[in-house]
């Protein structure tokens, strides 16, 4: 298995002030496609401490991937640093300054004399277009390695891995072997613990597989490697014995498998099934609406939400009886399922969900701790509420509320319990 590693630049990451989202991406792509991380380095805007972390990567790794420092000011040093190891010299090409030109134009921006730098690339170099911003990427292969340089957004980063990048690395057979197939399975519900141990009889029990665990925003990403040598029918057919074992322990704890989400799960099941939804949120904040209009062509399924934050809110929009607030509080189950009946037949929805619970970090007590939520979920011929326990900071709560929320709709409808 060819290896890989990582060098996120910039000196605000190491300050804190920005998280180092781009290794988290990078990591886990390089990875599908059959590459070994072997480890990643966050560098200040220093020549020197960026040419150690270069240097440990080539030892290190057959593929180098860095993102930052390709911009005009004279602290963007990743390209002159990569290239001076790799014993290539800098050339400026037209065609790129002409691009950066064309850039500023369309934007009745002047371009700096500085931004030349940005045009500047070796002979030997793949030059890899940006499609959202004025820094092209690199790819260059030398003396059997290859460094990759993309620029630090990560909007920017993403667009240009997944459109330019990984197909290069994908046709470079030097690199990615066909016997190595990897996949990502979703998991909403048990933590990582109790996934171990409906997992018991698969995790570490082969040689030509690896399973790891990670818990992110929520949920347990499951991600299985199988590796068989030059055999990619033998890897496929091992991946999907393992994904089945898998689906038969967890069951609908299982939330997709793959690229998608647990919005678009929801998503694709309400238009297979010609149902909408309408969702009441408190303490969630709309972050429930977030997450589904993210998705375009949401409105097809969607009918939208109410954020009632205030108990008038829920009262005036809602329906929700004074005596309820009054008698049981905002967060209780009698109010989560007033908020879920009121909303539904103010939207005429075939399912309507509704949240209400304590983020944090104030307004807990004894009787009602800060984690408390309760999900409604109304349809024609029923109504339920869950009532859910969650311990985070305030912004995972509302995270894990949303997700818990969307994910009770999926299993309804898995269930065929949605009921117009």
């Amino acid at each position: 298995m060819k290896k890989a590693y990582i060098i996120s630049t910039g000196t605000e990451l190491l300050l804190g002030t920005t998280v180092d989202t781009n290794s988290m991406f990078l990591a886990q792509k390089l990875g599908e496609l059959g590459l070994k991380v072997m480890g990643k380095s966050i560098v200040g805007d220093n020549r020197d401490t960026m040419t150690a972390a270069f240097k440990t990567g080539l030892d290190m790794a057959d593929v180098v991937v860095a993102s930052g420092g390709l911009g005009p000011t004279r602290d963007d040093l990743t390209k002159e640093v990569a290239c001076e190891l790799m014993g290539c010299e800098l050339q400026l090409v037209e065609a790129e300054l002409e691009n950066i030109r064309s850039f500023f134009a369309r934007r009745n921006r002047p371009m700096a004399e500085s931004n030349r730098k940005q045009a500047m690339f070796p002979p030997q170099a793949i030059i890899l277009k940006n499609r959202l911003g004025t820094a092209p990427g690199m790819y260059l292969a030398k003396n059997h390695k290859v460094v990759v340089l993309l620029p630090g957004p990560p909007g920017e980063m993403q667009d240009m891995y997944l459109h330019a990048v990984e197909p290069l690395l994908r046709e470079d057979k030097r690199l990615t072997g066909p016997g190595s197939q990897t996949k990502i399975i979703r998991v909403l519900g048990p933590g990582e613990s109790q996934i171990e141990d409906l997992l018991s009889g698969i995790l570490d029990k082969g040689s030509d597989y690896g399973i790891a665990l990670l818990a992110q925003d929520g949920e347990v990403l499951i991600k299985i490697t199988a590796d068989s040598g030059s055999n990619a029918a033998s890897a496929g057919s091992r991946l999907e014995q393992l994904t089945h074992r898998i689906r038969e322990a967890l069951g609908l704890n299982i939330i997709c498998e793959g690229d998608d989400t647990l919005a678009g799960v929801v998503a694709n099941l309400l238009m297979r099934q010609g149902l909408t939804l309408a969702a009441a949120e408190s303490c969630s904040g709309g972050l429930l609406s977030k997450m589904i209009t993210d998705l375009p062509g949401s409105s097809q399924y969607f009918w939208g939400s109410v954020v009632s934050y205030s108990n008038e809110a829920k009262q005036v929009f809602l329906g929700v009886n004074p005596e309820t607030l009054d008698k049981y509080g905002a967060v209780s189950e009698q109010t989560a399922a007033e908020m879920a009946s009121g909303i539904r037949q103010h939207a005429g929805a075939d399912i309507a969900v509704s949240i209400t619970g304590i983020a944090g970090p104030e307004g807990g007590s004894q009787e009602k701790p800060v984690g408390l939520v309760y999900i409604g979920l109304a349809r024609e011929d029923s109504l339920e509420v869950k009532e859910m326990r969650f311990v985070s900071d305030r912004n995972g709560i509302r995270t894990l509320a949303a997700k818990s929320a969307l994910d009770l709709v999926r299993r309804r409808l898995l269930s065929g319990g949605a009921g117009k």
